[in-house]
C-alpha cells in the first residue's frame, strides 16, 4: 500500500513538472522554437514557473487543442497594451513575490502608469516601451546578471535602442543624441571604464519603471541625490536665486545634461569658459571666477612641482614614501577647492587652497632635502672610491718595490 502511494506521488510530481508547451516548441524549428530555447535561461523557469503562467492553457496535456484551450485562458501572442498588467499579476502580489525576494518592490505597475511610457501606452500608443522591451521576453534575467538588458553596464544601451533611433524619436519631437553624449561623460567613464556599478546611468536620473524626464526646476534636485555637498553650497550661493528666477536648473547651466565633462579651471576663466557665458571678464563675477581659477591653478602647479621632486628623489634611491603619502592630503585640498567653487565666493576657495599650498611647500622642502642628501652621498661615494683606488695603487707600487728588492 505504501509503495503504491509513493508511486502515485512520483507520477503526480512528474505530471506537475510536465510542460508540453516547451516540449512541442522545442521541435517546431525557426521562430517557434526560439521561445523554448530562450526560456531555459529565464529567471521564471529557474523559479518553477512555466509557459501557462503567462499564456494560460493546459501545459500538462499533449493534446494541442486541450493545451491551447481558450476555456483554460489560453492567450497566444499577448497584446502590447496588456503586458504591464500581465506582469503585475505576479509582480504586484506581495505575498507571491516576497516568497522569492522579501525586499522586492511590488509597485512597478503603479509607477509605470505615472511614466511617459505608461501614459502613452494607456492612450493607445503601442510603440512606447513596456516591460518586455527593457527586460526581454522569454529569457528574462535578474538585474544583477551581467547578461540582463537592465544590468547597470547594459542599461544605457537598452534605453538607446529607442532613444538613439532618430526616426523613432522624431515622432515624439525628442532628441536622439543622449546616448552619444553620455558616453563622453564622467559618469560613463566611471561606469564602463572603471567598473563602478553605482555610477549614474539613465535610471539614476530618470527613474526606471516610473521613468519621467526631470523638469527644468528639478534637475538640480536630481543631481543633489549624489552630489549632496555641492547642492548645499549651490543653494547658499548668489547663483541660486538668479537661476531660480530665470527658471533655469543651476547644475545644467554649467555642466550640461548628458555630456558631463570632468571639472577643470577652464570652466572658470578664459575664452569659451562657462562663466564667460554670463559674466564679462571685467565684471565682478568675471574677476571672481578668474581669481578662483588662479588660486586652484597655483595649488595644482605647486603640487605637481612637489610630486616631481619627490619622484626624482625616489628614483635616486632616497626614502620619501612618507612625504608622498602626505602629498595626497594636498590633492584632497585641491578637490575641496573645486567643490568650494559651487559657493561662487573666492574666499571659500582660498581656505582649502591655503591648506594645500602648505602641504605642497612642506613636501617640496622634503624633496629638496632628499635630493641634497643624495648629492652628498654621491660626493662621499666618489671620495671613498678615489681613496680606495689610491690605496690600491699605493699597495700595488709597494708590492712592485718589494719585488725589485727581492730580485
Amino acid at each position: 500500500m505504501r509503495r503504491a502511494t509513493l508511486f502515485l506521488l512520483i507520477l503526480a510530481s512528474l505530471a506537475a513538472a510536465k510542460d508540453s508547451c516547451l516540449e512541442c516548441h522545442a521541435v517546431l524549428g525557426d521562430s517557434l522554437q526560439k521561445p523554448a530555447d530562450a526560456f531555459k535561461n529565464d529567471v521564471h523557469s529557474a523559479r518553477g514557473f512555466g509557459c501557462a503562467d503567462c499564456h494560460g492553457g493546459n501545459a500538462a496535456t499533449d493534446d494541442p487543442q486541450a493545451a491551447m484551450s481558450r476555456a483554460r485562458g489560453f492567450k497566444g501572442k499577448i497584446a502590447r497594451t496588456a503586458v504591464p498588467e500581465l506582469c503585475a499579476r505576479c509582480h504586484g502580489d506581495a505575498s507571491l513575490i516576497h516568497k522569492y525576494k522579501p525586499q522586492q518592490r511590488v509597485d512597478q505597475l503603479t509607477q509605470y502608469r505615472t511614466s511617459v511610457h505608461g501614459k502613452r501606452l494607456a492612450a493607445g500608443d503601442t510603440a512606447v516601451a513596456n516591460c518586455v522591451d527593457c527586460h526581454s521576453v522569454h529569457d528574462i534575467r535578474e538585474v544583477r546578471n551581467a547578461l540582463s538588458p537592465v544590468h547597470p553596464l547594459r542599461l544605457p544601451e537598452t534605453c538607446a535602442r529607442c532613444h538613439a533611433d532618430a526616426s523613432r524619436m522624431s515622432k515624439y519631437k525628442l532628441e536622439h543624441t543622449q546616448f552619444d553624449e553620455y558616453r563622453q561623460s564622467v559618469h560613463w567613464a566611471a561606469l564602463a571604464k572603471r567598473g563602478d556599478l553605482s555610477a549614474p546611468s539613465c535610471a539614476s536620473c530618470h527613474g526606471n519603471h516610473g521613468a519621467t524626464p526631470p523638469q527644468v526646476n528639478s534637475v538640480a534636485a536630481v543631481c543633489g541625490t549624489c552630489h549632496v555637498l555641492l547642492e548645499q553650497l549651490y543653494n547658499k550661493s548668489p547663483h541660486k536665486p538668479v537661476f531660480t528666477a530665470m527658471g533655469a536648473a543651476g547644475c545644467e547651466v554649467c555642466h550640461g545634461k548628458h555630456k558631463i565633462e570632468p571639472p577643470s579651471v577652464k570652466m572658470l576663466s578664459g575664452d569659451g569658459s562657462v562663466c564667460a557665458q554670463c559674466h564679462e571678464a571685467s565684471s565682478a563675477g568675471g574677476r571672481a571666477a578668474a581669481e578662483m581659477a588662479k588660486q586652484m591653478t597655483g595649488l595644482d602647479q605647486a603640487l605637481r612641482r612637489s610630486e616631481e621632486t619627490l619622484e626624482l628623489a625616489r628614483v635616486l634611491g632616497m626614502e620619501v614614501s612618507e612625504a608622498q603619502v602626505e602629498l595626497t592630503a594636498g590633492r584632497e585640498h585641491l578637490v575641496k577647492a573645486r567643490v568650494a567653487v559651487h559657493a561662487f565666493q573666492p574666499a571659500a576657495v582660498a581656505q582649502p587652497v591655503k591648506e594645500g599650498l602648505a602641504v605642497a611647500a612642506k613636501t617640496y622642502e622634503t624633496g629638496l632635502a632628499a635630493l641634497k642628501e643624495s648629492r652628498v652621498r654621491r660626493f662621499g661615494l666618489v671620495v671613498s672610491l678615489a681613496a680606495i683606488l689610491a690605496t690600491l695603487a699605493g699597495l700595488w707600487l709597494a708590492i712592485r718595490a718589494l719585488e725589485k728588492r727581492g730580485r
